[in-house]
């Protein structure tokens, strides 16, 4: 990681509708305190978690995503049946393959597009909002969807105490289109950066036994080393949110929202002060959602939108952060109006 000024980002990407879909079945804390040796005051003192969502038996990352979209099209006049890519950043796609972007297709009805999966974890959203402006930047397609889906559920250990009470599942869809004319996008700056070295502590085994020196738990369920992970996000994603701001030439009293992945609470009050960003300016989906990964991010967000306190001309600092160990983030200077 490093502080060497690079060209200013070119964007042409517009986010002109946001959704979002949450399973109907609550979790809270006090159903765990059921499954497991906790508590809800021991969980909302460590996490700020009170309650998750979780899918059912038959739901999966595409219908969460295809809800998602529908919520968008609810709110939005916008049309995906013209899409021309869609990428779906997940940790838990429905299958190994076919892609879940390339099930979302078709529960879309939509005839003919790109369709591929990211998996970034937590990093998943703001690094699938980089490829995407990427992909309308080169002028080979204009109009993209960009959706964060888990079902985090369904690969958490429900016996261990340390991760069953953080996890939960929903998805969150933008719609971004190329810009009409000389209008610039919405995207200012982007950041990403990977220590793969640290990967082993947080993963999901599915076929390797080893990343690098490192045995791993065949169970299948998410495993997290929570500690090393809290002092990796302190140290080393505050420094990319200090290098993305200097890179944008702005400080944290010119951004009107920092929205970091919902990781736990005590992970975004410590990067809140590390990089200098007041706690009524933080937004996060940490309380009602628990951890979505992928999803963290535009959940926080598009409650804001819901809520009136995302305005347009508001600039938003995009920041996720995860399995890899990877981070990315994005800046946004927000113009989608509110609609319905």
């Amino acid at each position: 990681m490093d502080d060497i000024p690079t060209p200013a980002l070119q964007s042409n990407a517009v986010i002109t509708g946001i959704g979002s879909y949450v399973p109907e079945h609550i979790l809270s804390n006090a159903d765990l305190e059921k499954l497991v040796d906790t508590s809800d005051e021991w969980i909302v003192q460590r996490t700020g978690i009170r309650e998750r969502r979780i899918a059912s038996e038959q739901q999966f990352a595409s219908h969460l995503c295809a809800a998602a979209v529908y919520n968008m099209m609810e709110r939005y006049p916008v049309s995906v049946h013209d899409v021309d890519y869609v990428i779906v950043a997940t940790s838990t796609p429905d299958a190994t393959f076919p892609s879940t972007a390339a099930l979302v297709s078709d529960r879309l009805g939509i005839a003919s597009c790109g369709a591929v999966d990211i998996q970034a974890a937590c990093a998943g959203f703001a690094a699938a909002l980089q490829l995407a402006n990427g992909l309308l930047l080169s002028g080979a397609y204009r109009k993209i969807l960009v959706i964060g889906a888990e079902t985090l559920s369904k690969i958490t250990d429900y016996t261990d105490r340390t991760t069953c009470i953080l996890f939960g599942d929903g998805a969150s869809a933008f719609l971004l289109e190329a810009a009409a004319g000389s209008r610039k996008g919405d995207i200012l700056a982007a950041y990403a950066d990977t220590d793969g070295a640290l990967g082993h502590h947080i993963y999901r085994n599915q076929l390797a036994p080893f990343i690098g020196e490192h045995e791993l738990n065949d169970s299948g369920f998410i495993v997290q080393n929570g500690r090393e992970v809290y002092r990796w996000a302190l140290s080393q994603v505050s420094k990319g949110i200090e290098v993305m701001l200097a890179r944008a030439g702005l400080a944290p009293g010119q951004i009107d929202w920092f929205i970091p992945h919902s990781a736990n609470m005590r992970i975004i009050e410590g990067l809140s002060e590390r990089t200098g960003f007041a706690s009524e300016q933080t937004l996060s989906s940490i309380e009602r959602y628990g951890n979505t990964s992928a999803a963290s991010i535009p959940l926080a967000l598009d409650e804001a939108v819901k809520a009136g306190r995302i305005q347009q001309g508001h600039t938003l600092l995009l920041y996720g952060f995860g399995g890899g160990l990877t981070q990315a983030g994005v800046l946004i200077r927000w113009s989608l109006q509110n609609t319905r």
